[in-house]
């Protein structure tokens, strides 16, 4: 029988595995994201600050998923930095838009639809331009930074300078390495950045259904 009557069992294969890392990642997860990390407490001095925004990124899954998404999604793009620093950029007006008592729709929605989607564009082989692409990062950013506000209302303006400088280094930091690791899997093995964008997209699909069923 000819190979090509198994084609659909080549996305099928890695569909599941990627969804059942997703599962597993969110269960093993699902501890930590209920803590912030200072243990709930608001900032008090710029050390406290900077090591909350260092944590708020990373012990979040659905943000650290995108974040190494949209890292590996700028690999070989043209003027690939720019689409991680604006996401970055426009997390800290997402923040200060949460500080100013402005709310944004169903910003757990969004987040989690933003993993998706740019798990999907990593998964497909023709992806859209740096300038769509640092676009839609923005938007995400507005929604990251809008839920990393949370954790530093009421804290006084040292700290809070911290915190922002902290989650906005780990950030560009984890999406730059991500970019790099990108470079290689393009150059090396490039079905493999098909499997991480399955992945990623794997875990925003459990946080949606998570929000939208319980």
């Amino acid at each position: 029988m000819s190979s090509k009557h198994f084609a659909p069992f080549q996305w099928l294969n890695p569909f599941v595995l990627s969804a059942s890392l997703g599962i597993i990642f969110l269960s093993t997860a699902q501890q930590a994201l209920a803590h912030h990390p200072l243990g709930g407490e608001t900032p008090t001095n710029f050390f406290e600050g900077f090591l909350s925004g260092l944590g708020h990124p990373v012990i979040g899954l659905d943000h650290l998923a995108f974040v190494v998404a949209i890292g590996l999604i700028a690999a070989g793009q043209i003027n690939g930095a720019v689409i991680p620093a604006g996401f970055v950029l426009a997390a800290l007006v997402g923040t200060g838009i949460h500080l100013l008592n402005v709310d944004l729709p169903a910003v757990e929605i969004a987040i989690a639809l933003s993993v998706v989607t740019f798990g999907v564009m990593l998964a497909i082989p023709h992806k859209p331009n740096w300038i769509v692409l640092a676009c839609l990062g923005a938007i995400a950013g507005l929604f990251h930074g809008y839920a990393y506000g949370e954790a530093i209302i009421g804290a006084g303006m040292l700290p809070l300078v911290a915190y922002l400088l902290g989650f906005s280094l780990i950030q560009y930091g984890i999406a730059m390495l991500a970019r790099a690791v990108g470079y290689l899997i393009i150059h090396k093995t490039p079905q493999i950045m098909r499997l991480c964008g399955l992945a990623i997209g794997a875990i925003g699909i459990v946080f949606m259904t998570n929000l939208l069923f319980g």
